[in-house]
């Protein structure tokens, strides 16, 4: 193992077969040592769950990327599990970034939350590990497949940018992770904007398709972000409307924006 370049542990939600997972690590490979320890399985909708059902299992696999063949591992859990086991199992040490991508599919707004993409990143940053999360505009058809009609390489372009901007410079407390969104049409010189995400429900949830509630059926959904209210400063709206690479600094303070006085006064009428 390398111990003059920067380790970096990648991971995403879409499994370790995800073609966005390879284009990551072929571009980050420039930057750090890069080590993979991904689902086993499709795990996108996870969050940053950490279910006591995954099996912990890991597996290693050979890929080929680059034209070199890399030892990764398939980890039997879900994004978030697959970054602890990369620290405590795979290098035993935390790495110096955290990179969790490339995506199928814009995670935008509220639904942020949901994300396995993110997710992973939450996890990491958790522990004090600068951490990046990075997703790919496409339709939805294309959400939980491995589509060879999704182009990563820009994409990968600027998980590469960003990454060696988090181990580069040192960000300001309460940026606990760089949450990153590249419109579908991304050139190498699309411009990038630091974005607040979206308070909208971006992907409207659809009813399960059965006959019987005895029949499997799961809560589906489908993109329907408004934009006629959007502020323009916001992850969807500088995605979906400027055509821009949206950077959202995210932070661990979940509390409301509110004045503590005057809230304690209403609630103690």
């Amino acid at each position: 193992m390398s111990t003059t370049k920067p380790q970096i542990l990648l991971t995403n939600d879409d499994g370790i077969r995800s073609p966005g997972l390879w284009a990551a690590a072929a571009s980050l490979s420039d930057v750090g040592f890069v080590t993979v320890t991904a689902p086993r399985d499709q795990c996108t909708g996870m969050g940053r769950s950490l279910p006591n059902t995954s099996d912990g299992i890991i597996r290693e696999e050979r890929v080929q990327v680059n034209g070199q063949e890399w030892s990764v591992f398939a980890v039997g859990g879900s994004p978030a599990q697959a970054v602890l086991h990369g620290i405590y199992d795979v290098l035993k040490r935390k790495p110096d970034l955290v990179v969790s991508g490339i995506n199928y599919g814009e995670n935008v707004a509220s639904g942020v939350t949901i994300s396995g993409t993110v997710g992973a990143a939450l996890e990491a940053a958790s522990l004090g590990i600068p951490s990046l999360a990075i997703s790919l505009e496409t339709d939805s058809k294309y959400h939980l497949s491995y589509s060879n009609d999704v182009e990563f390489p820009i994409a990968a372009m600027f998980a590469a940018k960003f990454a060696r901007m988090l181990l580069e410079k040192k960000f300001p407390f309460d940026v606990d992770l760089l949450k990153v969104e590249i419109p579908s049409d991304a050139a190498p010189d699309t411009p990038w904007q630091l974005t607040r995400v979206s308070r909208q429900r971006y992907y409207e949830p659809m009813p399960a398709e059965r006959t019987s509630w005895d029949k499997p059926g799961t809560v589906g959904y489908r993109a329907n972000g408004d934009f006629d209210h959007e502020p323009e400063d916001t992850d969807a709206y500088v995605l979906r409307k400027k055509r821009m690479v949206s950077v959202s600094p995210m932070s661990f303070d979940l509390t409301s924006r509110v004045d503590f006085a005057e809230l304690d006064m209403l609630m103690r009428k």
